[in-house]
């Protein structure tokens, strides 16, 4: 039997110079600290600036006057913001219902290697290639009674005011927001599919598995990780929708599409109104921190277990 290996002060103190070691202390730790820098110069800094200004009033021009918690009690009193909380809140819980199950039968609809995937995958992916403004713009031409849709296709269904009526823009706005965002969340779930083995394929095949039982038997439970990813970014991005519905609607007809972030910016920015337009934003902040802390603890993602089982 060889005896193991005894450690010595002058191995220990090599470990520590190569990296390695509960205490280690390398140049790979300064590594850390540009991006740290960076990290807190432009996103601590501004985050502890907003919720010191959310205490003050401040019109943008003159010196602010703290004012305690006038800004908060403003913004929860005030009937269009909590109109727009509900908004923000069936925005995101819609769009997530619309994207997440189109997005995975896209994602692995492209992780074939069929040779007539590749032009639907270009073709999926157009939207990525395009800015928010540009599609805003595009469907906001588009979606027009006067000269879009209606007019080349001469449908009385497309006629529709889609965007100015009250009762169709909120509904539109999520049909857009969809269809930009969905090619993206798709492009995850294509390279989760296709990182997936094909030896547990073929054993479901062996086993008597078709199409449909071999997603729900092999594909779903391999991109766990990737749907909690995916999942993140979809609920927590939704609390950032600002340019598309803004080019689209402006918030109207009404206030038929204010939601938080374009009602936090019509208080900052046309109202004048800085310390309500700070709390408003310290809210999304939180509520997106929420949804992300509890999606990692509900989903299991934070223990990172093996997707490879039976590999």
């Amino acid at each position: 039997m060889t005896a193991a290996p005894t450690a010595t002060p002058d191995s220990g103190r090599r470990a520590r110079r190569r990296g390695g070691g509960p205490g280690a202390t390398g140049p790979s730790n300064w590594l850390l600290v540009p991006a740290l820098a960076f990290f807190g110069v432009f996103a601590v800094l501004p985050l502890l600036g907003v919720v010191a200004l959310s205490f003050f009033a401040w019109d943008g021009l003159g010196t602010p006057q703290f004012a305690g918690l006038d800004a908060w009690r403003t913004v929860f009193a005030s009937p269009v913001t909590r109109h727009a909380m509900v908004l923000t809140l069936l925005m995101t819980l819609l769009s997530f219902v619309v994207q997440f199950p189109l997005s995975i039968l896209l994602g692995t609809f492209m992780a074939g290697r069929q040779k007539y995937r590749e032009l639907f995958s270009v073709l999926y992916f157009l939207p990525l290639l395009f800015s928010a403004a540009a599609v805003g713009i595009a469907f906001k031409a588009l979606l027009d009674p006067n000269f879009g849709l209606s007019r080349a296709f001469g449908a009385d269904f497309l006629k529709q005011d889609w965007l100015g009526s009250p009762d169709l823009a909120f509904y539109t706005i999520i049909m857009v927001i969809s269809w930009s965002f969905v090619p993206f969340h798709s492009l995850l779930y294509q390279a989760g599919v296709r990182q997936i083995p094909t030896s547990m394929y073929e054993a479901a095949t062996l086993d008597g598995a078709g199409r449909v039982r071999q997603f729900f038997t092999v594909t779903l439970p391999q991109i766990k990780y990737t749907m909690v990813t995916s999942s993140t970014l979809m609920l927590v991005g939704s609390l950032t929708y600002f340019d598309l519905v803004f080019i689209l609607t402006g918030g109207g007809p009404g206030n038929a599409t204010r939601i938080l972030p374009l009602d936090m910016y019509l208080t900052g920015f046309r109202s004048y109104q800085m310390g309500p337009a700070s709390a408003i934003a310290v809210i999304l902040i939180v509520v997106g921190l929420l949804l992300s802390l509890a999606l990692n603890k509900f989903s299991g993602s934070d223990q990172m277990d093996s997707q490879m089982e039976g590999a």
